[in-house]
C-alpha cells in the first residue's frame, strides 16, 4: 500500500491505534511513499510493514473504525453484512452499499477485556473447609452434574403451552434439582458443574436472537434475568461443596448466549477467586474437556459441530488424553432431548434434556420431550459406573 493510498484521516486513525513500533513504520510510509521504501530505509521485510497495517486496522475495528476505502472485499476485522445493488433499466450494476461489521471474535475479545475490568471489584467468596475428613471422599469417582439447557429469563404462558415457566420457577426448579441430587451422589472428591449452554434465554436487551433476530419470550428485565442466573448457578456450585471437596464448573457458550456465557464465566471466576475448592473454567472455547483418569468427557453446546465430527474434534483437541484413555464422551445440549449414547468410533456422544419447560416456539413446533435433570458418576479406571435422574414431578413437593 503507497502513501497516495492512505488520507491523511487514515493516516491519523491508524496511528491512533499503533503500537510504536507500528506508528514508527506507519510514518516512514507516509515520510517515503511507499511500502517497499519505508522497509528499504527501515531495515526490516515488507511483510513487516504491511502487518503493521493490518494489526493497526483490526485494533481500530474493535473499536468500531474501518480505515481505508475497499475496492473488494471486507475491512481487516469486518465480516461482510448485507449488500444492496442499483441497477439500470438495462440491468447494469450502478451502485452497490455494502454493510460490514466487526467480526464476532474481535467483538467478544473487546467484550471480555471491559467484562474482566468491571467484574475485578466483585466481591469474593470466603474460603470454606470441607465438611468432611480427606479419607471420607473417594477418590476413584468423579460427580458430574450437567444442566440442558436452562433458559434462564425465558417466559412460558401455560394456557398456551402447557407449562408455566419464568424466573422465579426457573431458579427454584433448578437450584432443588441440584440440591437433590448431591444428596443422591456420593461424597467424591472432585465434582463439575457442566452448564451445556444457554443457561441464559437472551443474548440482548431486545430479547432477539443474535443470528436470526428471533422474537423471544422474556420474563422481565435483561438485567433482572442476568441476577436470577447467577444467583442460580452460585446456589448450585455451593450445595455441591456441601458434598464433594473441589467442584470445577465449566459454562459451554449457547447460540442463545453467546456473550452471556463469557460474563456468566468471569463473574463466578472472580467471585471464586479466593475459595481453593473452587475452579472456573473461564475460556471462551466451544469446547471443553473434563479428564478423569482413563476417562475423558468432551463438552460442547451443539450448535456449531455436528454430532458426527466431534470423535475427530476430540481426537485433535486432546491427542495425548485420547492415547491415554479408554472411555470417552461427548456431552452436548441445544436439542433439549436425550439422544441416548451413540456410539462412535472411540467416543459415544449424547445429548441431554431440560428442566425448562417449552415455549411457544417449541409448543407450536411440537416439540415434547421430557423434562429431566442428572448426576453423572466417572469412574477413573471404567467410565461411567451410574447416573441419578430428578424431574419437575419429583421435586413438586419438596420445591
Amino acid at each position: 500500500m503507497g502513501a497516495q493510498a492512505m488520507t491523511p484521516a487514515e493516516f491519523d486513525l491508524l496511528t491512533e491505534f499503533a503500537t510504536a513500533r507500528e506508528r514508527e513504520i506507519l510514518e516512514a510510509v507516509a515520510l517515503h511513499g511507499t511500502q517497499r521504501r519505508a522497509a528499504e530505509v527501515l531495515g526490516v521485510s515488507k511483510s513487516a510493514v504491511s502487518n503493521a497495517f493490518d494489526h493497526a486496522r483490526k485494533r481500530a475495528a474493535r473499536k468500531g473504525h474501518a480505515p481505508g476505502h475497499f475496492v473488494s472485499g471486507v475491512a481487516p476485522g469486518y465480516l461482510m453484512g448485507k449488500v444492496t445493488v442499483q441497477r439500470a433499466k438495462d440491468g447494469a450494476v450502478e451502485r452497490t452499499w455494502e454493510r460490514q461489521s466487526p467480526e464476532q471474535a474481535a467483538q467478544q475479545e473487546a467484550l471480555r477485556a471491559g467484562l474482566e475490568a468491571m467484574a475485578a471489584e466483585l466481591p469474593r467468596v470466603k474460603p470454606r473447609r470441607p465438611a468432611a475428613n480427606d479419607d471420607a471422599y473417594s477418590s476413584h469417582l468423579m460427580a458430574c452434574y450437567p444442566i440442558g439447557d436452562a433458559h434462564i429469563g425465558m417466559m412460558s404462558w401455560p394456557e398456551e403451552t402447557g407449562e408455566a415457566w419464568d424466573l422465579k420457577q426457573a431458579e427454584r426448579l433448578h437450584c432443588t434439582a441440584m440440591a437433590r441430587l448431591v444428596e443422591m451422589a456420593p461424597a467424591c472428591e472432585e465434582a463439575v458443574v457442566v452448564n451445556l449452554g444457554d443457561f441464559l434465554h437472551a443474548d440482548n436487551m431486545e430479547g432477539v436472537t443474535t443470528r436470526s433476530g428471533h422474537r423471544l419470550d422474556m420474563d422481565s428485565r435483561y438485567a433482572k434475568m442476568a441476577r436470577v442466573a447467577v444467583l442460580t448457578l452460585r446456589t448450585m456450585i455451593d450445595t455441591a461443596l456441601t458434598k464433594h471437596k473441589r467442584v470445577r464448573v465449566i459454562n459451554a457458550v449457547g447460540n442463545h448466549d453467546d456473550t452471556g456465557s463469557l460474563w456468566l464465566s468471569i463473574c463466578l471466576a472472580h467471585a471464586y477467586e479466593n475459595e481453593p475448592r473452587v475452579v472456573v473454567d473461564a475460556s471462551p472455547t466451544p469446547c471443553h474437556y473434563i479428564r478423569h483418569g482413563a476417562t475423558l468427557v468432551g463438552v460442547h453446546h451443539g450448535h456449531s459441530i455436528k454430532p458426527e465430527r466431534l470423535p475427530g474434534v476430540m481426537a485433535t483437541d486432546r491427542a495425548e488424553d485420547w492415547g491415554q484413555t479408554r472411555h470417552r464422551y461427548w456431552w452436548m445440549g441445544h436439542v433439549h432431548h436425550q439422544s441416548v449414547q451413540k456410539d462412535h468410533p472411540g467416543v459415544s456422544v449424547e445429548s441431554f434434556r431440560t428442566l425448562a419447560a417449552k415455549d411457544a416456539y417449541a409448543t407450536w413446533g411440537g416439540y415434547r420431550a421430557p423434562r429431566d435433570m442428572k448426576v453423572i458418576l466417572l469412574h477413573d479406571q471404567h467410565g461411567e459406573v451410574g447416573r441419578y435422574t430428578v424431574t419437575p414431578e419429583m421435586l413438586a413437593e419438596v420445591a
